[in-house]
């Protein structure tokens, strides 16, 4: 029996590219909705150009494109042609969401606003992503992934005096993008489920991103103390941060009196418990740099996987630090079925990450692959009611 889907019966409408917009609508996808990517005819979403596998690249599969859009639909639609934007508008009629991450005013050119389309269909769901919004001073800035990084004050306060400014080593603002597209997308459905109506759902990655930093902002804001570099320590305890081991590091975080007690216990330095230096929290905190030689003495004398065990067998948060591949295979990971094996068209197979959380009467799992450019696009439009001479015509006159 096919186990059940919580959005199943939901029609999505994606006009997003690359990542905030895709990342938000894959969520969606793994859940059920039918996500339906709206395409530009010969190119198509940018991601499938982008990627490490240069032949990937070549047949509009990149491996940025393979990342987000499992599960998904791919139509193809010339929304500057008359004729492509009445496709879109049936389409509209029976769909739910529209999702897109244009430059504000853009869908109000092609004809295709807010405003229009809830005439159509009062109950749509119209979400639109971009780097400051739709309104404010910055609204019209373009905005690439770093760029928030660094008006938002992350890259600010990542690194040490070493090293800094310092971009996070992946899209955060893009994927926090997305993450919050898609839970105020579920907002507003709530929203109609009530009332029946639609509404416009306004999302910034600069608005997204900030409020991550709810503790550090929170000690500007309320404690009105700027940040401090400290690389990989943690600001808030110590010993907490990133320690030398006999073969490499090891993250350690005792964080609460009796696990830092503990910790001395287990390496073998139970006289640092009662120095006046290391006694108390917020005076551990402030002599971090003379704690750190002692206890990375002791930890020298042993490998990582040693420390890690013993000090998680006595309540003491610890951890190896792992490559990527490492983290990506090891057991827990694989034992929580975070990733999914796929066979993709030109591509063979491929893993790529399931929906993460776990429900006990709805599943999220990958069941199709990404979809090939303009792949469904006959489906949907005879699904629309578009005889085959139809549809032979649009794509002679590229309408799709």
């Amino acid at each position: 029996m096919e186990s059940q889907k919580s959005l199943k019966g939901l029609r999505v409408l994606d006009l997003t590219n690359v990542l905030a917009g895709p990342f938000a609508t894959l969520h969606l996808a793994l859940c059920g909705a039918e996500v339906i990517k709206i395409e530009t005819p010969g190119s198509g979403d940018l991601a499938r150009k982008l990627g490490n596998v240069p032949d990937y690249n070549k047949i509009n599969m990149g491996t940025s494109f393979l990342a987000q859009n499992s599960n998904k639909k791919s139509l193809t639609l010339n929304l500057k042609d008359e004729k492509a934007k009445e496709i879109f508008k049936q389409l509209v009629k029976k769909s739910d969401v529209v999702v897109e991450n244009f430059r504000p005013g853009v869908m109000k050119r092609l004809g295709l606003s807010y405003d229009v389309l809830s005439e159509i269909n009062p109950g749509i769901i119209y979400c639109a992503i971009s780097g400051f919004g739709q309104t404010g001073p910055d609204a019209f800035k373009p905005a690439y992934d770093q760029i928030i990084q660094g008006l938002s004050g992350v890259m600010a306060i990542n690194g040490d005096e070493r090293l800094n400014p310092l971009r996070a080593g992946f899209p955060v603002c893009d994927t926090v993008g997305g993450v919050n597209a898609a839970f105020a997308i579920m907002v507003a459905l709530f929203y109609r489920e009530k009332t029946g109506k639609g509404q416009f759902v306004d999302i910034a990655m600069l608005d997204s991103i900030m409020p991550y930093m709810g503790w550090v902002a929170a000690n500007l804001l309320i404690g009105g103390k700027h940040p401090v570099l400290m690389g990989n320590d943690n600001f808030t305890a110590a010993p907490s941060g990133t320690f030398v081991t006999k073969d490499g590091y090891i993250n350690i975080a005792a964080n609460k009196q009796e696990q830092w007690e503990d910790l001395c216990d287990v390496l073998g330095v139970p006289e640092l418990k009662e120095d006046a230096r290391f006694k108390e929290r917020d005076t551990r905190k402030g002599n971090r740099k003379e704690l750190t030689p002692l206890l990375e003495a002791k930890l020298k004398e042993k490998e990582t996987a040693f420390w890690a065990e013993a000090l998680n067998a006595k309540g003491i948060p610890s951890g190896e630090i792992l490559s990527l591949n490492d983290a990506l295979h090891q057991p827990q990971v694989e034992y929580r079925k975070a990733l999914a094996e796929v066979d993709t068209p030109g591509v063979g197979k491929i893993k790529v990450f399931n929906l993460t959380a776990k429900f006990d009467k709805t599943n999220g799992d990958v069941d199709t692959p990404p979809p090939t450019l303009s792949q469904h696009t006959e489906e949907i439009l005879k699904e629309l009611g578009y005889s085959d001479e139809e549809i032979k015509s649009f794509k002679e006159n590229k309408v799709v």
